[in-house]
């Protein structure tokens, strides 16, 4: 065992530790979060505008301070960017992540001093977790590679502007830069095909051993392994590679796809990290769902999701939740976002300790005629299907056909299989089957004659990567939403 290994394991056991002590006493830890967040704050602009000063519980807070999303703190992140310091945090943000935005173009979110060495010890905690549960360790002797976004940043008013895994990627500890990949001149590639093409006439040589990024992208980069190859298996490129790292998306849509084209099962981490904070990764091969990390300077509150549109939904804190409920998640932060609504819905799976799936989107789901069919759903609905259809498939998405040109209304399931079913119509059964079990509304939909059972549509090869390269958005942390409550993605791919 080289030293490096000898290392990995004696840090695990430390870390593993720590974790221990915050995560047996969950709410304690989040109240000491809280209090922290407020008296770093009460001096901003939002603190005085909220009147932080008189604030001692979460439930004042709650009163003082509306729940918002980007759009609604904007006026105040505005006044950020332009420089004016003391506005959400004190003093100015170190970055700016610049994300995809929804009805206001790009969004900035600030990253402080406070906030940023989280980001980076939760990804370093995420594997040492599963080296103290797991004892392997062969992977950190081969090379490494992140799939992500390019780490040129802007600088204005001090600040330094670019994409989260591009900032992300000028804090990979000195140990890790020489076992890193790809080159920093290669991670700087703009175009997405042309970075792809690049990382692949790097890494192919090389000793693989651990391969991180968003599955839909790493599908990609193993695609043109196997052309530059001859075909050949990513196990056989790599024959260290053993772990698999990944965020974004669930991997189970992917997974049969994955293990046909390593020619192996490796194992993999989850990670649950966004631009607003990094709130949780998988810290066990044996339990499901990833762990919430209650004490990285974020204080959560969760409504759930069938209420959170009512006037004044409950919000609930850590010793209040229960398991398989759909919250929407809403964070209090270090870097000054305050009761804000990341859009991302969770369900727990464990409260000793906490732990969490992402169930999907609060903005992305089928609600066209009351049924509010969310992500997990859709998800669970085609693991099943690929299960007991011995398919494969690339991608898929999920949207409502109102207005067919005959019979019943129904729920359009878009699909670019690599490998079809043989009988179609027991696919579309299998995962109308699901879904009726999963959601009593669809099931009566169905039931009542208001919907027709599901349709499942062909995508070409590629169908979903074309589609993205016209939005602009090929590649880095962008992502196929898993369905729609419209037909803008839909449409585009018919």
């Amino acid at each position: 065992m080289s030293i490096k290994a000898v290392a990995a394991k004696l840090f695990a056991s430390k870390i593993y530790s720590e974790t221990q002590t915050w995560a047996k006493k969950p709410v304690e830890t989040q109240q000491k979060v809280f209090n922290n967040l407020i008296k770093n704050a009460k001096a901003t602009h939002f603190g005085k505008d909220h009147h932080f000063n008189q604030i001692q519980t979460v439930q004042e807070f709650q009163k003082n301070v509306p729940v918002r999303d980007y759009e609604d703190l904007k006026p105040y992140v505005d006044k950020v960017v332009k420089g004016q310091e003391n506005i959400l945090w004190k003093g100015k943000p170190l970055y700016f992540a610049k994300t995809s935005g929804t009805t206001s173009g790009a969004k900035f979110i600030p990253l402080t001093k406070e906030s940023m060495p989280f980001h980076i010890s939760a990804a370093r905690n995420a594997i040492l977790h599963y080296v103290h549960e797991t004892g392997n360790t062969g992977f950190v002797d081969g090379k490494m590679i992140f799939l992500q976004g390019s780490p040129i940043l802007t600088e204005k008013y001090g600040i330094k502007f670019g994409r989260l895994s591009g900032i992300v990627a000028h804090f990979v500890p000195k140990y890790l830069q020489k076992n890193r990949m790809p080159s920093w001149e290669t991670n700087c590639i703009e175009d997405w095909e042309t970075k792809v093409d690049a990382i692949v006439d790097e890494t192919i040589v090389e000793d693989m051993s651990v391969i991180s990024g968003i599955p839909s992208w790493v599908q990609m980069y193993f695609e043109r392994l196997q052309q530059k190859s001859g075909g050949k298996k990513i196990g056989e490129i790599f024959k260290n590679f053993n772990l698999f790292i990944y965020g974004g998306v669930n991997y189970e849509p992917y997974r049969a796809k994955f293990e046909n084209m390593i020619g192996r099962k490796v194992d993999s981490i989850e990670l649950f990290p966004a631009s607003e904070g990094f709130f949780a990764y998988q810290d066990s091969q044996k339990e499901k769902g990833m762990l919430l990390l209650l004490n990285s300077g974020i204080f959560y509150e969760f409504i759930k999701a069938d209420e959170f549109f009512n006037e004044n939904p409950k919000a609930l804190t850590i010793g209040e939740v229960e398991i398989g409920v759909n919250y929407v998640l809403i964070i209090s932060t270090n870097a000054g976002l305050w009761r804000y609504n990341i859009g991302d819905t969770v369900q727990f799976t464990s409260l000793a300790p906490y732990r969490v799936i992402v169930s999907g989107r609060i903005k992305h789901y089928i609600s066209a005629f009351g049924e509010h069919v969310i992500a997990n759903e859709v998800e669970n609905a085609m693991k099943e299907a690929v299960a007991s259809t011995n398919i494969v498939i690339n991608e898929f998405t999920v949207a409502p056909q109102i207005n067919p040109q005959n019979g019943l209304p129904y729920h359009e399931w878009l699909v670019e299989f690599e490998r079809e079913p043989e009988n179609m119509e027991v696919f579309a059964e299998t995962i109308d089957n699901s879904m009726r079990k999963q959601n009593i509304y669809y099931d009566d939909l169905i039931t009542g004659n208001v919907l027709r059972k599901v349709v499942v549509t062909k995508v070409s090869k590629n169908g979903f990567q074309d589609y993205m390269k016209s939005q602009g958005k090929l590649g880095g942390q962008n992502k196929i939403p898993r369905l729609s409550n419209n037909r803008d993605i839909a449409d585009n791919l018919r």
